[in-house]
């Protein structure tokens, strides 16, 4: 079986790799950006079998299909599961969420072989376009702007100037980077739709955070995490500690 991975952090290759070769597979090809992508799939015949991540250091992957018909068979990989993803399964074989589990790789490629039981077989075209419409649409659904309540007057906020949103007393509020705060009528669970996930990540019941916002990071007590913020110091937020682990995995 001819297999290539496309993944941007060398660790996570390296890491599905080694898995990979566990399952007595081995790997012809790893590649870390969109542009060696391309440059790669220009001169080499394609594979039988692409894991692809979805967010690449210089752009989303399917930029490197724009040009080109594909009819390897694809395995997605991300440490986002949201919206489309759902929809990738009716294109690719399957989708693994990062950090990838030994087990859930097992089950993608018992189903690779299940639909593709002999080498010679030709496969489908995947429809690229349709991948990338669905991947469009799921990022334009992001909320750009939240309108709150000043006194009698209603501003409007940019979902890139808020430092973090927070809930107290049964209630939610933002707070922005210029240090105010302002209550919200969204809950953090409905939060969860409206945020994009490469931006916002919630570290706890509590708390949503901006990654662009973390001034720094430190060991706190319990394996938990504390963060600092560049503005917000009205309570220590603190990662859970069933949520440091796919932290790390959303800081990269």
């Amino acid at each position: 079986m001819n297999i290539v991975i496309i993944e941007d952090e060398k660790p996570a290759a390296r890491r599905l790799e080694r898995m990979l070769n566990t399952e007595g597979l081995s790997v012809m090809k790893t590649l870390h950006s969109v542009a060696k992508a391309k440059e790669w799939f220009r001169e080499n015949e394609q594979p039988e079998l692409i894991f692809l991540d979805i967010q690449l250091s210089d752009g989303l992957s399917f930029e490197i299909f724009e040009q080109m018909e594909i009819t390897s068979c694809i395995i997605f990989t991300t440490a986002y599961d949201q919206y489309a993803l759902k929809a990738f399964k009716l294109n690719s074989i399957d989708y693994l969420l990062k950090p990838i589990d030994k087990d859930a790789l097992e089950n993608s490629i018992k189903k690779y072989k299940h639909f593709n039981p002999a080498k010679e077989e030709q496969h489908s075209s995947i429809p690229m376009e349709q991948i990338k419409q669905l991947l469009s649409s799921y990022q334009n659904n992001y909320k750009e702007r939240f309108t709150v309540k000043v006194g009698q007057h209603i501003r409007s906020i940019k979902t890139e100037d808020v430092e973090c949103f927070y809930s107290e007393n049964k209630a939610s509020f933002i707070y922005t980077k210029t240090g105010r705060s302002y209550p919200i009528d969204n809950s953090l669970e409905q939060l969860e739709e409206l945020l994009d996930p490469l931006v916002f990540f919630r570290v706890s019941r509590k708390y949503y955070i901006n990654i662009d916002s973390i001034k720094d990071i430190l060991a706190y007590s319990n394996s938990r995490l504390k963060i600092k913020m560049n503005n917000y110091q009205q309570d220590e937020i603190i990662v859970s500690r069933e949520r440091v682990k796919e932290f790390k995995t959303w800081l990269g």
